[in-house]
């Protein structure tokens, strides 16, 4: 059965502690712990896990960082990776989310020289991750990303090639959809469902289900009711984590419409798995 949750993280106006009350006031499944910015002493990880425990939460995603960039960070890249990796086992999450986050080069000779090494660093991350019992999942991202289109997903999948490495599938962002910088704005000859969705939905284990335009009750930009129907075909039957981008593009508080993306989002659920 799908699972619902929600993205918590240290803002200026949420704290994940006020996440985590506000993911069990709404009857979720899950939270997803972004790690930047967050208290990784052990005792503090281990009082977000007792919450989450206490409140009936699985801890879904830990967000973690990108792994592709010029040579000499390399080290530094891989070294956060494996402390996300250590938070994460710690945390108990079922998954690392990792991003491939870097400005696309113009050349083919620029692009190849960042991929070969963005590669191995996967697969060095994933041998060690593997060791701890954590799974990865590259996210897709929009322009700024070696993973912002089907083909780019698609290939960095084949090339890792590790059973721990898998995908975590963004709705939103994706290269020239609406929900890609800038926002609202779109390629009208990209597709976003037949062009991204669709071909990259098998390889999903988790998913960030974007929220923008929600205040009628369903969100706008998004076609939810598609979208889970695309899941469904591909058998999904794991956790959708909500990600609310709301903006000041809704009437009502960001409280209201996190609550009426959650009744939007079982409504499509009931009826695409009924």
């Amino acid at each position: 059965m799908i699972r619902l949750g929600m993205m918590a993280r240290e803002t200026a106006t949420m704290t994940i502690a006020a996440a985590i009350a506000e993911a069990k006031g709404l009857q979720l499944d899950a939270v997803d712990l972004h790690l930047s910015g967050m208290n990784r002493e052990q005792d503090y990880l281990r009082h977000v896990r007792g919450e989450c425990l206490r409140s009936g939460l699985t801890i879904g995603y830990a967000g973690g960082g990108s792994l592709v960039g010029p040579a000499e960070e390399r080290g530094r890249r891989l070294a956060q990776g494996q402390a996300d990796v250590d938070a994460t086992a710690f945390l108990g999450a079922q998954v690392l989310r990792l991003f491939a986050r870097h400005k696309w080069p113009d050349t083919v000779a620029e692009q190849e020289a960042l991929w070969a090494p963005m590669i191995e660093s996967f697969q060095e991350l994933a041998a060690y991750a593997a060791a701890r019992g954590v799974q990865l999942a590259v996210q897709n991202h929009n322009n700024g990303s070696f993973a912002m289109n089907t083909g780019q997903v698609l290939r960095i999948l084949r090339e890792v090639d590790r059973d721990n490495f898998t995908f975590l599938l963004d709705t939103g962002q994706w290269e020239g959809a609406i929900g890609s910088h800038p926002r609202g704005e779109w390629d009208s000859s990209v597709d976003l469902y037949e062009d991204y969705l669709k071909p990259t939905a098998a390889h999903a284990t988790y998913v960030r289900a974007k929220i923008y335009k929600i205040d009628s009750g369903r969100e706008e930009w998004l076609d939810y009711g598609r979208i889970v129907r695309i899941l469904r075909d591909v058998d999904f039957n794991g956790t959708i984590g909500l990600v609310f981008e709301l903006g000041d593009r809704n009437e009502c508080t960001n409280e209201a419409c996190r609550a009426l993306a959650v009744q939007h989002l079982r409504e499509m659920i009931a009826a695409a798995y009924s």
